[in-house]
């Protein structure tokens, strides 16, 4: 499989990768590292897929990595 091929990834996988990257470019990262980012995120998550046979294959998912984005978002100025 040539590096960067996606055919290996879940349907899920796709639509949450191309939820993250929107979410990426509305805040101004340019459209390629929007990409790696969610593309990481995705990994980060599923532990790099989840295939029957493969290493992320009936194991929870952690989220924590989509929850990091917006950790520092909510807490309000300090004057």
């Amino acid at each position: 499989m040539p590096r960067g091929d996606k055919s290996k990834y879940t349907d899920k996988e796709k639509r949450q990768a191309e939820h993250i990257e929107e979410g990426y470019e509305n805040r101004g990262i340019p459209e390629k590292e929007a990409e790696r980012r969610a593309w990481a995120t995705v990994n980060a998550v599923h532990g790099g897929g989840e295939k029957p046979g493969g290493g992320g294959y009936g194991k929870e998912e952690n989220h924590e990595p989509m929850r990091k984005g917006g950790k520092n978002s909510h807490r309000g100025r300090s004057s």
